[in-house]
């Protein structure tokens, strides 16, 4: 490969990774080719675009972010793949859905909102982190339980005053 086209592909990548604040290192190696194939049309309905990478060509494309990738650097030997989401647990629950079936891929990293996880340990963890939109979502429902719950008092209240008033009037009667 020429230098002009390893230099096309490293700005390639490296705006790949600006684009995205979730980024997974993985190991999919030794994945024949159905199970490649099974995982590439999983990645494509999860919205999660996967790419295999050569290690210094990886290395230098997130030297050129302006993110805090530095981490990761120690993770990129052997066989290396990239998740790339917007959504931060997208992959991981991938990864996990994925090795029911299997035993790869392997999680080696990942940076997750400014954030660096390293190790197959985290898929766990990082499965189960709530995304953005259901924070946000989570937010909201806080926001609306306690003013649902004074409408719901208001509305039964003025029924018990309405119950009590006529039957105090019967009994005036």
């Amino acid at each position: 490969m020429k230098i002009e086209e390893k230099n096309q592909l490293i700005d390639s990548i490296t705006e790949e990774l600006k684009g995205h604040n979730t980024i997974y290192v993985a190991d999919i190696s030794n994945l024949d080719a159905v199970d490649t194939f099974k995982l590439r049309k999983l990645c494509f309905n999860k919205n999660v675009k996967l790419a295999v990478v050569k290690n210094t060509l990886l290395k230098k494309a997130m030297e050129k972010t302006e993110k805090d990738l530095g981490e990761l650097y120690e993770i990129l030997k052997g066989p290396t793949s990239i998740m790339l989401s917007d959504t931060a647990n997208a992959p991981a629950k991938l990864i996990r859905e994925f090795r029911k079936n299997s035993d790869k891929p392997v999680l080696k990293g990942a940076y997750v909102e400014e954030m660096v996880f390293i190790g197959d340990e985290q898929l766990t963890m990082l499965s189960e982190m709530k995304s953005k939109e259901e924070l946000v979502a989570d937010v909201i429902a806080l926001l609306q339980s306690p003013a649902k719950n004074v409408i719901s008092g208001l509305l039964s209240g003025g029924q018990k005053i309405t119950g009590i008033l006529e039957t105090l009037s019967e009994k005036s009667e």
